[in-house]
């Protein structure tokens, strides 16, 4: 059984190229991850692997420490590095088991490493696939869980974070348990898996010890199911990439939502959630969200809230909008146009750049710092030398700025002249001349 295990994960690593790669081990102190850190132990050598550890502390169990010390000891004896990250689980109306699933991605999120190998095996992929059922997911959800992934979709899109590893999860946990013992390894028991009140240990410890009895093979049944859902998942994801012709990660024209059928609309609506990272809202959601972005005339304005989130439609632009709030009607700053001025309430940085005969002349900073504020109504600007003064909401109006955008948007100003608007560009009186050294603000939202 210890041989035959070993060559599953061996077959595996080969077959995912992963000679040679950082792995670090998510170690909870259980069984099933004590036997792959074992697996993997074994393997180092002959895979060329650089092999570490990470212990992610709920603080939940009044026997964290004692798990915690548990796995120092147990890499110390296997000369394993190992990072314990200390986590407080806060519930926010998602559930405990919810919160602290995100908290440890989290943390997988800042190990350096290339993948981070979790032991997820064939039980876990059916009750997942049961839980999603039961809760009504759609394809993606009922998808299932895959041998490698990215962590894109729980850590918001995070760059440089190590894929996500399972190279026990077409391995039934009875195996795992013969390797267990076989080798006499020692491992920690959770308190908390004998408490049927969280759904996960419901299905395990009650309704699938009845399925098991009537359909034994139900395991790799459930996920050949998921892993066909995933082929139909790739296939719509592929459909909408083909679609997303103006697709740019957080927008779409709204003409293009009302030539597509409403299954591959819908998949376009999708993608923009999932091209962001963002929680996948409910199809019922996503569909009074695509019935009112059609409907919408060129020049009417919708917003459909998702969480964090909201999809907005203007002058027949569909975007996802990430929910943030208007620059505070009191907050202002100085600007001396070199330095970066980070803008309150998350609302982004002001930068600048050096130019030459464009941008707001160099000159005007060299007399005074400019003012950072937002808007106040009744602010006005001349465009172009030859054009008259005008007010910045008809302005705003004619370049197309979203409505959602001109709350939030920083204004620099000379004294009480507006010198500059995002998207609209330098006003006239303070714009370079020809060869003259000037600054071009640029404002990077948050």
């Amino acid at each position: 059984m210890t041989e035959e295990l070993t060559a599953v994960v061996n077959d595996m690593l080969n077959a995912h190229a992963l000679r040679g790669r950082r792995v670090a081990i998510a170690l909870s102190g259980g069984m099933d991850s004590v036997v792959l850190l074992d697996i993997l132990h074994a393997l180092r050598a002959s895979q060329e692997l650089t092999l570490s550890a990470i212990h992610v502390n709920h603080q939940l169990s009044a026997h964290a420490g004692q798990w915690e010390e548990f796995c120092r000891s147990l890499c110390a004896r296997r000369g394993i590095s190992l990072t314990v990250q200390r986590v407080q689980v806060t519930p926010d109306g998602s559930g405990v088991e919810a919160v602290a699933r995100r908290l440890r991605y989290r943390a997988y999120a800042c190990i350096d490493a290339d993948y981070v190998a979790l032991a997820h095996h064939l039980d876990d992929q059916a009750e997942t696939f049961l839980l999603q059922l039961l809760r009504g997911a759609g394809p993606k959800g009922l998808a299932g869980m895959p041998v490698i992934r990215s962590q894109d979709s729980v850590v918001g899109g995070m760059a440089g974070t190590p894929l996500i590893l399972r190279p026990l999860l077409e391995v039934r946990r009875s195996r795992i348990e013969a390797y267990a013992k076989s080798r006499d390894l020692e491992w920690v028991e959770d308190d908390s898996n004998t408490d049927s009140r969280y759904d996960r240990n419901y299905l395990r410890n009650e309704l699938l010890v009845q399925l098991d009895a009537r359909f034994p093979g139900y395991r790799e049944t459930l996920a050949r199911v998921a892993r066909n859902l995933a082929d139909h998942v790739l296939l719509a994801e592929e459909l909408a990439r083909i679609d997303a012709q103006s697709l740019d990660r957080s927008a779409i024209s709204a003409e293009r939502l009302r030539q597509l059928s409403d299954a591959r609309a819908l998949n376009l609506l999708r993608q923009l959630f999932s091209d962001r990272g963002l929680q996948m809202p409910p199809r019922a959601r996503l569909e009074e969200a695509l019935r009112q972005c059609r409907e919408a005339g060129r020049d009417a304005e919708i917003q459909v809230t998702f969480g964090d989130a909201g999809l907005r439609c203007y002058r027949d632009r569909v975007e996802l909008v990430e929910n943030s709030p208007d620059m505070p009607a009191d907050w202002q700053s100085r600007w001396d146009g070199n330095h970066e001025l980070i803008l309150p309430d998350g609302l982004g940085v002001l930068r600048s750049r050096a130019v030459i005969g464009e941008g707001i002349a160099r000159r005007h900073f060299e007399i005074r710092a400019a003012t950072v504020r937002g808007r106040s109504g009744g602010e006005r600007m001349q465009p172009g030398e030859n054009r008259p003064r005008r007010a910045l909401k008809s302005l705003l109006q004619e370049h197309a700025i979203p409505p959602w955008e001109r709350s939030r948007m920083p204004l620099v100003f000379f004294g009480e002249q507006l010198a500059w608007v995002p998207g609209i560009g330098v006003a006239a009186e303070f714009r370079a001349g020809a060869a003259e050294p000037g600054i071009s603000p640029e404002w990077e939202p948050g």
